[in-house]
């Protein structure tokens, strides 16, 4: 039986959401997005007179320190890696990147240029890592990240314009359920009035003439581009048959910007993400203790011990506090000695990482020339798109993302030797823009599951199974690791409902910092002494 939720389907398939909410409103059942809760309010005086150590200075640890900081706890963070920022990693000229079972590669990158490694791209609603950015004074510009002139490229080498698939594609349904809905296939499911205001918005959405029949449209680009002068008038193309475009395997990747996460308008820190980790840690009283590897954790019926390795002198230290917030990706927690209760234990050593690769060259901004400026083609196959950059438009050489890929195409890619990998992105860049591989050079491959102290990029809680990586995690390892262990909570983005994304690190720290308020409340009933003035 067709029914208005399937027609709804049938559109938002071919032209996304906001076709879907056009069609709504037309119909009159548009609803609302709603926003998502702050941090928890914290009694006064939590932090006088107590310390903290947070182990890793990832977004989620540098976010712990500083809340607790700002409530009066004598705050240390313990770093492994030479650099703040854990995930949020911009590689620059001269960086070396250090992957388990590989030879370094040193960055060789144009003046200015960067790479950023780890997550580009900050969502418009996740108001509070940028919250963050503008309490901490870190500038940001727009992240332009789609671009109807880049292209959806299918197996055969087949590529059309974005704006050609989008506009197109949603010409032909429009067309096709104006035709249902005229012939009366629909007429079980439309009242008269619903085909009253559905029709003028299919005509509207298809950009339909007269008569119905979708004939071509400027909205996808122009076969007689408008100039002065009498006779030179725009005209559209032809319309890309239906079945041409159906045939595409890339066609799905044109409602890429209508997933929630995607929508315009996304940010990105000016110079690079790295700045954001910076600017937490220009705001810690006490610096990032680096190269500080944690060997064991001990908690203590008043406080936690940690043990750690200088990584530079091999020297053993001890550092004694009231509480601990672990954020050590649970991958790398494994293989700490921690006395955690076994079933805390096996939850850890239960948390199976996924893959992501990234390779990125200097070039010069050929695709401008191209009218491409940001955004992403999609090209399928082991490397999965191209990104352009958003920064530095028009000047004269840009950083070009030519593989990010993640799951199980990932797994196999990182397999490859790293010279392999950097060619078959050349080679697919090569593919989309024929002559231009040999304007990339200086290419870097950076694989997730290779680097040290993340080894993975997020947690795949549901191994096995397509499409829950966001929104609806509830395992119990997941619902375990989301309480204290003794004296220790866990934060990081993997113990948030949205486990690659930053704000899903700040969301996990912010319900920290709540638990450690629980534990602080039920030490002050076990010992009244304790009782902050």
């Amino acid at each position: 039986m067709i029914t208005r939720r399937s027609i709804l389907q049938h559109i938002g398939m071919a032209g996304g959401a906001a076709a879907t909410f056009g069609a709504m409103e037309a119909l009159g059942i548009a609803g609302n997005v709603a926003a998502a809760a702050p941090m928890p309010d914290l009694p006064a005086g939590f932090g006088k007179g107590r310390s903290v150590i947070v182990l890793g200075a990832g977004i989620a640890g540098l976010v712990a320190a500083y809340e607790l900081q700002q409530a009066g706890f004598d705050v240390t963070v313990l770093e492994a890696r030479d650099r703040v920022g854990g995930r949020n990693w911009t590689v620059r000229d001269g960086d070396r990147i250090v992957m388990d079972g590989e030879a370094d590669q040193v960055a060789r990158f144009s003046d200015g240029a960067y790479f950023n490694a780890g997550p580009a791209r900050l969502p418009s609603f996740h108001h509070r890592i940028l919250g963050y950015c503008g309490k901490l004074g870190v500038p940001l510009e727009v992240e332009i990240n789609s671009s109807r002139s880049a292209f959806l490229m299918g197996q055969k080498g087949d590529k059309v314009r974005m704006r050609t698939a989008i506009n197109d594609t949603r010409g032909h349904v429009a067309e096709l359920l104006m035709k249902a809905v005229n012939q009366g296939a629909l007429d079980q499911s439309l009242s008269a009035a619903d085909k009253q205001a559905l029709l003028p918005f299919l005509k509207t959405y298809g950009d339909l003439d007269a008569t119905g029949h979708f004939a071509g449209t400027l909205r996808s680009g122009f076969q007689a581009f408008p100039d002065a002068g009498v006779g030179v008038f725009a005209r559209p193309p032809a319309p890309m048959p239906l079945d041409r475009l159906l045939a595409n395997e890339q066609l799905p990747a044109m409602l890429f910007e209508d997933n929630v996460y995607m929508q315009a308008t996304m940010f990105q820190p000016v110079g690079g993400m790295d700045r954001i980790p910076a600017g937490f840690e220009r705001a810690l009283t006490r610096k990032v203790v680096r190269g500080a590897d944690v060997t064991r954790i001990r908690n203590r019926p008043d406080g936690v011990e940690i043990a750690w390795r200088d990584t530079k002198t091999g020297a053993g230290r001890i550092a004694r506090a009231d509480f601990s917030v672990c954020t050590i990706p649970f991958p790398v927690l494994a293989k700490v000695d921690c006395d955690f209760a076994k079933p805390v234990a096996q939850a850890i050593a239960g948390v199976v990482y996924d893959h992501s690769n990234k390779v990125a060259f200097d070039s010069p901004r050929f695709w401008e020339q191209d009218q491409i400026y940001g955004g992403i083609s999609f090209v399928g196959g082991e490397t999965s798109l191209i990104w352009y950059p958003s920064a530095g438009l028009f000047s004269p050489r840009g950083m070009l993302l030519a593989c990010y890929t993640s799951g199980e195409r990932a797994e196999g890619f990182a397999k490859l030797p790293i010279a392999d990998q950097v060619e078959r992105a050349r080679a697919a860049v090569e593919r989309l823009h024929p002559g231009h591989g040999k304007d990339l050079i200086n290419g870097v491959a950076v694989n997730w599951n290779k680097i040290p102290y993340s080894l993975g990029p997020w947690p795949n809680w549901f191994v096995g199974m397509a499409g829950h990586q966001e929104g609806d995690i509830d395992t119990e390892g997941y619902r375990l690791l989301c309480q204290p262990a003794g004296r220790t909570v866990f934060a990081s983005a993997a113990l948030s409902q949205t486990p690659g994304w930053q704000e899903g690190a700040v969301q996990s720290a912010h319900h920290a910092i709540a638990a450690i308020a629980g534990l602080q409340r039920a030490d002050m009933g076990a010992r009244p002494d304790r009782v902050a003035a």
